[in-house]
């Protein structure tokens, strides 16, 4: 619709609107992670944020946005004279998930600068961007050389193109607005420090604002501009505030209590580097300016902490964001209150609220419209699960067949996985060509140039040597007379690269009675989440299939989110007998489904089981035999498999090395998975799987 929702509209969501509005009063706060749920309200809210920021003087034809009072003297678009200027809105530029790095950094004309020398240069979105916002939906799910480009950009205030020895500077100093549904997977710790400020939302459970919701909503799709001007009255003192607390801002004072109480919150909070301490300032001298006032007292500080440091404190992705009240206000209580300098107090401010007021109001404070956000209670504060009693250890010289009590026993309670540890990296063997990622070697657009060939489409990566050598022979004909090369668009040449692509991980998970012990499930857990991490580093999607009783179950679809997959394991019970077969079979539904939808994405199947097949299921007959059929099925499909063997005591059965022999890869036992004792591993598994190929070829022939 042509006609945005007014941010006043926005029921609730006070935390939200208030970190934007932070950012529009000091843009230097550095942009603000919207953290939540679909259908919350955020994209919304971001949208509606720009008709609420200060229109902006601009060079008149300058598509780089460049100031008349100080012109950027490197604009491609310049030199330009100081001067008066034309003003325009601030504008919201929305970076798409699929956006190529051309759209983004902008276009050289190859063919005219090799030929004729000239930099002709289309300006991408961060040059719409500057001076304004870039806002990115599904952050999170960017690729990683977008978000490269992004973190350059944002640290250096500046996107440089270059092409060939051919380069464009430009001016690009931009609010970074991002919003991500956390189920979808987390962003890497690089960028999620350059938002300065993150925000947890959640739908209200309140049904009276819920109710709220729906009859604004239906109120503005029947009637989006007389919905707007009833709201403009509200819109235009919001704009006013914000106005007024920036020509207010300069005058704030953050005296060095205030400065002490920041350091010592981002110091007993371990978090890292200096730019917390930064930002926590430059928000508390925002919320100073936005409530009026010229001193920064206590409780800025501590809704800066709020929201400036959640994201900052995650050690992994497994760690609960958010942040211990209890122990904020301890540190922040360390310091007296800083002298007000006997200014008055205030009005409370309910922040930005709607003529009917009440359903505004999430009951989250009132200065600034800030309040408590709901992401407290850390990681700390989970409780560890109640344990129960080891079951008894098994006679000496018992036969190595599995109990009635493991095979057929009651189920268990879910137990705490051990710490997880560093592993070696495990590949899919070949050249790919999924998405960007760290695991497996494919052809991407970024990495190592291993050759050229004939563009597809718009070139981006030009290969100078072989464009130069396919021109070459035609320059007679071409009638070339001075020194320069007569070059023409099919003799250029696109470079073909090689770098890293993400894998889909799918983990079968042997949850039956034969691995109850506790100690051995805790083990194993602690290796599939040792594994977890390794697939969040290299940007893997992964996936988690279950077996026990008598069927396997897949606890979650393949997805972006390790975190998703760490709180399912962790829940995980245990007990039954071993449907081996049915474990198998479901990965191999799961992984021909995700071939249809996926058909770049390779697997990798991680198996964690110690081979013991007690049940058939629902299918019927030998369960050995199922087992091994299931196996060979997805062997003849190609699919790259690993067994992690969890087999334990001084005699063992070999099962699940057997098992790795009929899928066609490594077998490693729980204490080999660890990256000081996993050497040639990656090797295993590409030499198990070539012969594995080269059997079935036989078998075939």
């Amino acid at each position: 619709m042509s006609t945005p929702y007014p941010f006043t509209a926005v029921v609730g969501q006070t935390d939200l609107r208030l970190a934007l509005l932070l950012n529009a009063v000091s843009p230097a706060v550095g942009g603000v992670l919207v953290r939540g749920e679909k259908g919350t309200a955020k994209s919304t809210a971001v949208r509606a944020l720009s008709a609420l920021l200060p229109q902006v003087d601009v060079v008149p034809g300058c598509r780089f946005s460049c100031a008349p009072a100080a012109p950027d003297p490197g604009c491609p678009d310049g030199p330009h004279e100081a001067g008066p200027g034309g003003a325009r809105a601030a504008r919201m530029v929305e970076l798409p998930v699929g956006a190529s790095e051309d759209r983004l950094v902008g276009a050289l004309d190859i063919e005219r600068a090799l030929a004729e020398g000239v930099k002709a240069f289309e300006p991408g979105l961060l040059a719409d961007a500057h001076r304004g916002i870039l806002y990115v939906d599904e952050v999170n799910l960017l690729h990683d050389h977008l978000i490269d480009l992004l973190l350059d950009a944002a640290a250096m205030g500046a996107s440089y193109v270059e092409r060939e020895g051919v380069s464009v500077r430009h001016a690009a100093r931009f609010l970074l607005v991002g919003t991500m549904n956390p189920e979808e997977g987390e962003l890497r710790p690089q960028l999620l420090d350059r938002f300065g400020l993150t925000v947890e939302v959640a739908a209200s459970r309140e049904p009276a604002q819920r109710v709220e919701v729906v009859r604004r909503r239906l109120a503005y799709e029947d009637d989006p501009a007389g919905f707007a001007a009833r709201w403009s009255g509200d819109e235009s003192e919001v704009r006013a505030r914000v106005v007024a607390a920036r020509a207010l801002l300069p005058q704030v004072r953050l005296g060095d209590t205030a400065l002490l109480q920041i350091a010592a919150t981002c110091a007993g909070f371990e978090v890292d580097g200096m730019r917390a301490d930064i930002v926590m300032a430059r928000t508390a001298t925002a919320l100073a300016a936005w409530a009026g006032r010229t001193t920064v007292l206590k409780e800025d500080v501590r809704q800066a902490a709020l929201l400036a440091l959640p994201h900052r404190r995650r050690r992994n992705p497994f760690d609960a964001p958010g942040l211990d009240e209890d122990k904020l206000d301890e540190i922040l209580d360390r310091f007296p209150d800083e002298d007000p300098q006997d200014e008055p107090d205030p009005e409370p401010d309910p922040g930005p609220e709607g003529p009917e007021g009440g359903p505004d109001d999430d009951g989250g404070g009132s200065d600034g419209g800030g309040g408590v956000p709901p992401q407290g209670g850390g990681a700390q504060d989970a409780q560890p699960p109640a344990e129960t009693p080891d079951p008894p250890a098994p006679s000496p010289g018992a036969a190595p067949q599995p109990s009635a009590q493991e095979a057929d026993g009651p189920e268990q309670g879910a137990v705490r996985a051990d710490e997880p540890f560093r592993t070696r990296m495990l590949s899919v063997p070949g050249l790919g060509e999924g998405a960007a990622g760290r695991r497996s070697r494919a052809r991407t657009a970024h990495g190592r140039t291993t050759g050229a060939q004939r563009p597809r489409g718009q070139l981006t990566k030009l290969h100078l040597a072989a464009t130069v050598h396919a021109a070459a022979p035609h320059q007679k004909a071409r009638g070339r007379a001075g020194r320069g090369l007569v070059v023409r668009k099919d003799d250029l040449r696109q470079a073909t690269r090689e770098g890293r692509e993400g894998n889909l991980v799918l983990f079968v998970v042997d949850a039956s009675g034969s691995m109850a012990a506790r100690q051995r499930m805790s083990a194993v857990k602690g290796a599939v989440l040792s594994l977890l991490l390794d697939a969040y580093q290299r940007r893997d999607k992964v996936g988690l299939v279950t077996f026990r009783g008598a069927a396997a179950e897949l606890a979650l679809p393949p997805t972006s989110s390790v975190d998703a997959a760490a709180a399912r394991l962790e829940k995980l019970p245990t007990g039954g007998r071993t449907p081996l077969a049915s474990g198998l079979l479901k990965a191999h539904e799961v992984l021909r489904i995700e071939r249809l939808r996926d058909p770049s994405r390779r697997p990798l199947l991680v198996v964690v089981t110690d081979g013991r097949a007690t049940s058939a299921g629902a299918l019927g007959g030998d369960p050995r035999e199922l087992t091994t059929r299931s196996a060979r099925l997805l062997a003849a499909d190609g699919v790259a498999s690993v067994v992690v063997d969890c087999e334990s005591g001084p005699v063992r059965l070999g099962l699940a090395g057997a098992l790795a022999a009929d899928l066609g890869g490594p077998a490693v036992t729980l204490d080999g998975l660890r990256a000081d004792s996993l050497a040639g591993l990656v090797k295993d598994v590409r030499t198990a799987v070539t012969t594995s190929a080269s059997h079935t070829t036989r078998r075939a022939a």
